[in-house]
């Protein structure tokens, strides 16, 4: 890398996180931290699990900020130095490879910001169901479901199927997996919505374009840190004998659960445990996620009716389109983003679009183009 270069990525680097200091306040985040800490020594502090593990939770937030940001600094130092050895007539081999590092974490740690809902730092479930379309549509969520967990491996978010029903010529009925790692919910939430695929049809044997649509909703993997009230007796629960590729076929016992809350019609099946105690409790996790995210919807609309939005913000709008022919094309209707690399965005690589759509998102910027 030339000297000059280097000089101007420093000067460019210095002057975002200088913003972003701005943002994070420094002084007040280590005042928040020390206050959370204390609270940890205090005793009988994990008396009240579901308290303690909101404390823990909200600390842990607020120290992987603040240790991000002091290795940026560090790092940024470290160009510094570089560019002095430059200066000096010294040769170094790192520079390029030390910048695109920095880059990556830099970009990395300004969309962390925008993660500041008290349940982005939670795990997602993920649900993906084919729309109208039969075959087609099915093979379109297969592979929505290969792209998301193909993401979910790129970030080193583990992966647990919940239930899984495979379809009888190609693809899938219908699939629900939970992720967990660092902020899953928060980056996961920018696909949920309705996807859009054209290409020519590999089931058409006259070789004709198709249009399918799939859904993927994303729900908070609440956990002991968020409460969610759910009454015995607005429970139905059925039980039944797994099946599927997802469901430990070879099980022949009656452990697949399915649980319907009867207040709201919300709808839960898991049977990829063995153990119906196991899919018992896998299901009424990802419920109280239902729940939650439900009530949280509620509160939005209400917000945005206040605001008199012109835009919908309802789940199920198309967020997003997949061409394959006659051209090739992503685009993101929300933000705009769009690329040809449409096989590396199958892949899992959703960094571009997830990122616009959470500063669109913290600023308010979201468009609606659904055309």
């Amino acid at each position: 890398m030339e000297r000059t270069d280097l000089e101007n990525k420093i000067a460019s680097f210095e002057a975002t996180l200088e913003q972003l200091k701005g943002q994070l306040d420094l002084t007040q985040l280590k005042e928040t931290i020390a206050a959370l800490e204390k609270k940890t020594y205090k005793d009988g502090f994990w008396d009240d699990h579901k308290h303690a593990n909101t404390i823990i939770a909200e600390l842990k937030f607020h120290n992987n900020r603040l240790t991000t940001y002091e290795a940026l600094t560090d790092m940024l130092e470290n160009l510094k130095i570089t560019l002095e050895l430059l200066d000096m007539g010294e040769e170094v081999d790192t520079a390029e490879r030390d910048v695109n590092t920095f880059e990556k974490t830099l970009s990395r740690f300004e969309t962390s910001l925008y993660l500041s809902e008290s349940y982005d730092h939670l795990g997602a479930i993920i649900e993906i169901h084919p729309g109208a379309g039969g075959t087609e549509s099915q093979d379109w969520a297969s592979m929505l479901y290969r792209m998301m967990t193909r993401f979910c491996e790129r970030h080193d978010y583990s992966i647990d199927i919940n239930d899984y029903q495979e379809a009888s010529e190609a693809g899938l009925k219908s699939v629900s997996f939970t992720a967990e790692g660092q902020y899953a919910f928060g980056h996961l939430k920018a696909e949920a919505g309705v996807h859009r695929l054209v290409r020519i049809s590999p089931f058409d044997a006259s070789g004709r374009r198709h249009t399918s649509f799939a859904s993927v909703n994303v729900i908070p993997n609440i956990d002991d840190s968020i409460d969610v009230d759910i009454q015995d007796g607005d429970l139905k629960i059925d039980t039944y004998r797994s099946s599927g590729a997802g469901g430990q076929s070879v099980n022949t016992t009656d452990s697949a659960v399915r649980i319907t809350h009867l207040p709201t019609g919300l709808t839960v099946t898991c049977q990829n445990e063995r153990s119906q105690i196991k899919n018992r409790a896998k299901a009424m996790q990802i419920l109280r996620g239902k729940i939650y995210q439900r009530e949280l919807a509620k509160q939005k609309e209400e917000i945005n009716r206040m605001k008199n939005l012109g835009t919908s913000i309802a789940f199920g709008s198309q967020i997003r389109s997949y061409v394959m022919h006659p051209y090739t094309m992503v685009k993101d209707h929300r933000t705009g983003v769009e690329t040809g690399s449409v096989q590396k965005v199958l892949d899992g690589d959703l960094d571009a679009f997830i990122e616009a759509y959470l500063r669109a998102l913290a600023k308010g910027e979201l468009a609606h183009d659904n055309a």
